[in-house]
């Protein structure tokens, strides 16, 4: 039989395997966080029909002939170049720019993954539509992250709460009038917090005096405070704080200007117990807390793995992958670090197949199959040539 025979079934082969892998990067165009791949051709073992051989005194030397056997695929290979990014406006929704995987587990198998299309279950966890646990860190009850402790399964619950923190400090800004006649009273309340979370009143009352003004305080606990406060051209000069009931009033901004009474208790650190309202992303992968009592606090981290190859890693389908020999073992960090790319919430990294490319393999791939199907007719034609030698 015609060798040409075996080269043009092994063309088919070749480009028909080119078709599908074209019809599923087509398919795919509008997939979350889906990579294209692209087909490798490479020649078969050739029949050798002539050996070289070496120049000698009289005569030159001589290549080899050889005929080819046709082709074959040599790789698949997936291109992960970054694709576009789209808006959802969906917190649980993230992209990454850069490199990086997220971790997800599944049924106890650790996968991996670009498509950030997140969402909760039941028990407050990220999962993916696969049902995939995203996989990072949870912070302590402070809000701190060890991300060099194995990585778990991420929950946000709504009935998380952050505790009560009692207040130690308080600040009071402003400027007490220089020109007030002496006696004149200015009271001033300010909110505070025990360490359960409930709150009480601390009334500041600011009395003139022919030095400066006096400052006594009281709260509803029956604690009590008093101290002067002097200046000189209207800047604090001494009484730049004071203590009660085991708070420290910060004093020290308030000035002594003569027309103007705007003294003011601006803050205090103290809150009650809160609630998880909601929660941004932060580019480093941090879950910022929003609790129903105005404090944040970070909640969790996501966690990124990347490879020495990842054209090595292995597809497993919903937009899964897997280890496997070549692509190497998973470096666990986070987003920010080197290598790592950075995470942003709101948004997804759609597919990363460009159409015109596509069609145009389409084009190429067809036009090869026909090829390599002339080459088989040709060789029919050939042989039946042969055959009618016969009549």
């Amino acid at each position: 039989m015609l060798r040409s025979l075996y080269s043009g079934i092994s063309g088919l082969r070749a480009h028909q395997t080119m078709l599908d892998v074209t019809g599923n990067n087509i398919a795919n165009v509008n997939t979350v966080g889906f990579k294209g791949s692209s087909t490798e051709f490479e020649d078969t073992l050739s029949q050798l029909t002539q050996g070289a051989s070496g120049p000698q005194a009289t005569t030159g030397g001589t290549n080899p002939a050889q005929i080819g056997l046709g082709v074959k695929v040599a790789a698949v290979t997936t291109n992960f170049n970054q694709g576009s990014a789209q808006s959802t406006g969906k917190a649980t929704d993230m992209m990454i720019s850069g490199d990086g995987f997220f971790i997800t587990s599944r049924g106890g198998q650790q996968l991996y993954t670009r498509a950030g299309s997140f969402g909760f279950d039941a028990s407050g966890r990220l999962v993916a539509p696969d049902g995939g646990l995203l996989q990072g860190w949870t912070a302590d009850a402070a809000g701190a992250i060890n991300t060099g402790s194995p990585v778990g399964n991420i929950t946000l619950s709504p009935t998380a709460t952050i505790a009560a923190v009692a207040t130690t400090t308080a600040t009071v800004d402003g400027n007490l009038p220089s020109d007030a006649a002496s006696g004149t009273a200015l009271e001033r309340d300010l909110r505070v917090f025990d360490a359960n979370g409930v709150p009480r009143n601390l009334a500041l009352t600011f009395t003139r005096s022919s030095s400066g003004w006096d400052v006594s305080a009281a709260d509803a606990n029956g604690a009590a405070g008093a101290g002067s406060l002097t200046f000189s051209d209207g800047k604090l000069t001494s009484g730049g704080s004071l203590a009660v009931g085991g708070i420290i009033v910060d004093l020290s901004t308030v000035t002594g200007y003569a027309g103007m009474t705007t003294v003011a208790a601006t803050g205090q650190n103290g809150s009650a117990a809160g609630t998880l309202e909601s929660f941004t992303l932060g580019g480093d992968g941090s879950l910022v807390g929003a609790f129903s009592n105005g404090l944040k606090q970070t909640v969790g981290r996501i966690a990124l793995a990347k490879f020495t190859n990842p054209a090595g890693l292995e597809k497993t389908g919903d937009s899964d992958y897997t280890t496997t020999a070549n692509s190497g073992t998973p470096q666990i960090g986070q987003a920010g670090d080197p290598g790592f790319g950075s995470l942003a919430g709101g948004a997804l990294e759609m597919s990363n197949v460009d159409l015109s490319q596509e069609f145009t393999n389409l084009i190429v791939a067809q036009r090869g199959f026909q090829a390599n199907a002339r080459i088989i007719t040709t060789s029919d034609q050939v042989l039946q040539e042969l055959v009618d030698l016969k009549h």
